[in-house]
């Protein structure tokens, strides 16, 4: 970490920032305490506003929300700001205003003590420059201009190998006792309900059990007594007060390396808490219980509110655990009760609105985020699609594709095995490219398919389907990459379900079904549309040698919809998953997935074997794997336009 008297230096984590062309706007810069200062781990877009005008912030809105998304550990350090034409200096010091008032408004601490912000600012005619400026104070007449910008090669290696998180879930229930005479009056009584059991987390009869995920240590318990209620304290000084206390690092991995991110359910060091309120601490001799009667002036009603509160938080590994159940653990539960409160009185009088928490790991995001999802809408019910809109605009995260519903959530108690070849509950391998060489194209491009997808080839499911089901299986091969997108809830069709959805369609007569005719890619293209609503796009070739003519094309399907491609000529059909491809030279080579395999799901035999492996149009003797007397019809499904 620099000194006082050193120059200081950013250090970006993510990837880029989301710069819209044309459009000003501010970014909330995310960091965290347990990182050296003026580092960036993501950024939040502003998206309430108190005017038409995009710089000027609603920061009650503003902190609402991001009190709830930004997982505790991670906290505002400045703003970024887009702006035409405009004064570096001048729009510095307005990004570090902005982010000095959200830190207010997020902060129940009246007194936030000296705040070092950082103010960014982008100018849209060169969108590439980002100018960087920090403030010490969190005073406008301190401002320092930064040229000493660090962009770390490995962020999420930095970002777990320091941290671990917290993870608590709790039910809570809420007892109402309203007169039916007087509705309005149960949003004071629930408001009251929920303070007096926030209250209780702070209770020195509390008692908190702590154990690792991955069963490395034994649990531990800790009372109430030894939580600390110093909520003023700055989370240095909480570190360095008990050097004797128990550590984040006595759950971590010992022999845990990070040389790869593949998931946050694997790289991470999770730390379970639960909370028991013990009752009969310091209780005096035991007696009979007591029961006592207080009768209703009036005729009363009693509706039970329950919540499921889980929250995730970030710590540094050497935190005290006491102290990050204290400054960590405890205010998240609190946000999120508050957060749930924040309901209608018809809503509470219907029963209660069905508010969970799930907790997301977006694409390009190298933390956690946290969403109250309102179950009784559905998912796909407007309300809750706008919901995730919204989200994907503060994000940055793209539009046509659905990264934040709930089967999107992570595993944080580790039951999923996403990574794994074979699907958990699944015969069928799962993304069996990954383990492939490389093409040999020199100089080449490499387009791939973009998410997961199974491996469906002949004699699956006991099916003898030899010489005629490879489009079935291509198209099961494809739907699977919908399903696993979470595009679609329906389960892989089957080669009858396959023949039944064409013959509704109109497409087939009913002695289709239960036959062994072919179908092609128009084929494939009517039954994604019944049954997942995809459409499809069509290119049609008059002969295997046109195919390389092609890549381009392919290569653009592939970066942009990123949908396994189903290639069909003659009597054969393959799924395509991607193209190496030279602009300069035209030299090319195809990532095919062959359907006509009938062996084992061994990956080392379907890989030695070629069955899924990269093919050129003409091999190093000169054989052509796209035959030149057929014709060809290559089906690119289209992701839909969805959140």
């Amino acid at each position: 970490m620099a000194s006082e008297n050193q120059d200081p230096a950013i250090r970006i984590l993510c990837r880029r920032f989301q710069i819209i062309r044309n459009e000003s706007g501010i970014q909330w810069l995310i960091g965290s305490p347990f990182f050296p200062r003026y580092t960036v781990i993501s950024t939040f877009r502003c998206i309430h506003t108190t005017s038409s005008n995009s710089l000027s912030p609603d920061f009650a809105k503003e902190s609402d929300d991001i009190r709830t998304l930004l997982p505790k550990g991670f906290e505002v350090i400045g703003a970024l700001i887009v702006e035409k034409d405009c004064n570096f200096d001048k729009i510095a010091k307005e990004a570090i205003n902005a982010a000095c008032n959200l830190r207010k408004s997020l902060s129940s601490d009246a007194n936030l003590g000296n705040l070092e912000l950082i103010g960014a600012v982008v100018d849209l005619n060169n969108a590439k420059d980002v100018r960087f400026f920090v403030s010490r104070d969190g005073k406008m007449d301190s401002l320092e201009s930064v040229s000493s910008i660090v962009y770390e090669d490995n962020p999420e290696k930095f970002v777990w190998e320091r941290g671990c998180l917290l993870h608590c879930a709790l039910q809570v229930k809420l007892p109402l006792y309203f007169q039916p005479s007087k509705p309005n009056d149960i949003h004071e009584i629930y408001m009251r309900a929920a303070d007096a059991v926030a209250s209780k987390f702070r209770d020195p009869q509390v008692t908190c059990l702590i154990e690792a995920s991955n069963e490395t240590s034994g649990a531990i318990v800790l009372r109430g007594s030894e939580l600390s209620t110093d909520s003023s304290s700055s989370f240095a000084e909480l570190k360095d007060s008990d050097t004797k206390a128990l550590l984040c690092s006595h759950f971590s991995s010992r022999n845990k390396v990070i040389t790869s991110f593949s998931s946050i359910e694997e790289s991470a060091d999770k730390i379970q808490v639960s909370f028991l309120l013990n009752k009969s601490m310091n209780s005096v001799k035991p007696s009979a219980p007591i029961a006592e009667y207080y009768p209703a002036t009036q005729e009363t009603q009693l509706l039970v509110i329950g919540h499921k509160l889980e929250v995730l938080c970030y710590a540094s590994k050497d935190l005290s655990l006491a102290y990050g159940i204290s400054k960590l653990v405890i205010p998240a539960l609190v946000d999120q009760l508050h957060s749930m409160r924040k309901v209608n009185i018809p809503d509470l009088l219907k029963g209660h609105p069905e508010l969970h928490p799930y907790h997301f790991l977006p694409p390009g995001i190298l933390h956690p985020i946290t969403v109250l999802y309102e179950l009784s809408y559905g998912e796909t019910e407007l309300k809750q699609v706008e919901t995730r809109r919204s989200l994907h605009l503060r994000l940055g995260l793209p539009f046509d594709r659905p990264l934040l519903r709930i089967s999107n959530a992570i595993d944080v108690v580790g039951k999923k095995h996403s990574s794994s070849l074979v699907q958990k509950g699944s015969s069928f391998l799962k993304d069996v490219h990954l383990t492939i060489p490389s093409s040999g194209v020199s100089g080449g491009v490499a387009s791939l398919v973009q998410g997961s997808y199974q491996y469906y080839h002949y004699l699956h499911e006991g099916l003898d389907d030899s010489g005629w089901g490879c489009a079935y299986r291509s198209l099961q091969t494809i739907i699977s990459w919908f399903k696993l997108q979470n595009y679609t809830s329906i389960d892989v069709p089957s080669h009858r379900e396959i023949q039944q959805a064409l013959v509704e369609i109109g497409d087939k007569d009913p002695s289709f079904i239960g036959s062994r005719e072919w179908i092609g890619a128009i084929e494939l293209s009517f039954v994604l549309d019944k049954l997942i609503g995809a459409s499809c796009k069509i290119i049609n070739v008059r002969s295997g040698a046109e195919l390389p003519e092609k890549c381009r094309e392919l290569a653009l399907h592939f970066e942009n919809q990123g949908t396994p491609i189903m290639i069909g000529g003659g009597v054969l059909a393959y799924t395509l998953l991607g193209v190496d491809y030279n602009d300069a030279s035209g030299d090319c080579a195809f990532l095919i997935l062959d359907p006509h395999y009938t062996g084992s799901d061994d990956i080392k035999k379907i890989v030695n074997g070629g069955w899924c492996g990269w093919k050129k149009a003409v091999d190093s003797k000169g054989k052509h794997f796209f035959l030149h007397d057929k014709f060809y019809n290559l089906l690119l499904p289209q992701r839909p336009n969805m959140v």
